[in-house]
């Protein structure tokens, strides 16, 4: 019988392939690439090269790394229209709408808290010998 004043034991749910799989999609998220290609989506579909060039500095090797695992994990689809050359237009799903809205928030939360990080930074290294 269970006491009335200990509760009972959480289960450990992120164990195992559940672990992996989280672990996974949150260094996805965590990339540089992943962010700026779910913002540069918000405004609407667009071409490779269209989301190419506004998405800036990134190679066409890893724009096309980041929509596939984008696509895999159900945040864009990818979308051939049937012309010639055929036109690929890569758009965000609902999962991907509700992840910038998630985005859009830590970058607000950056920009209300900047002050006291660069605060932050400048007092760290002042003191620290290497400055990171």
């Amino acid at each position: 019988m269970a006491s009335l004043t200990t509760p009972p034991q959480a289960p450990d749910l992120v164990t195992g392939v559940h672990e992996t799989v989280l672990r996974n999609v949150l260094a996805r998220l965590g990339d540089k690439w992943t962010v700026i290609v779910i913002c540069r989506l918000d405004a609407g579909p667009k071409r490779f090269n269209e989301l190419r060039r506004a998405t800036g500095g990134i190679t066409q090797r890893m724009l096309t790394a980041t929509l596939r695992h984008l696509e895999r994990d159900g945040l864009v689809t990818r979308t051939v229209n049937p012309t010639v050359p055929p036109q690929v237009e890569y758009a965000l799903t609902s999962g991907g709408r509700s992840l910038h809205s998630v985005l859009y928030q830590l970058v607000e939360w950056t920009e209300e808290n900047l002050e006291s990080i660069l605060s932050a930074r400048a007092a760290y290294d002042s003191v620290s010998p290497t400055g990171e």
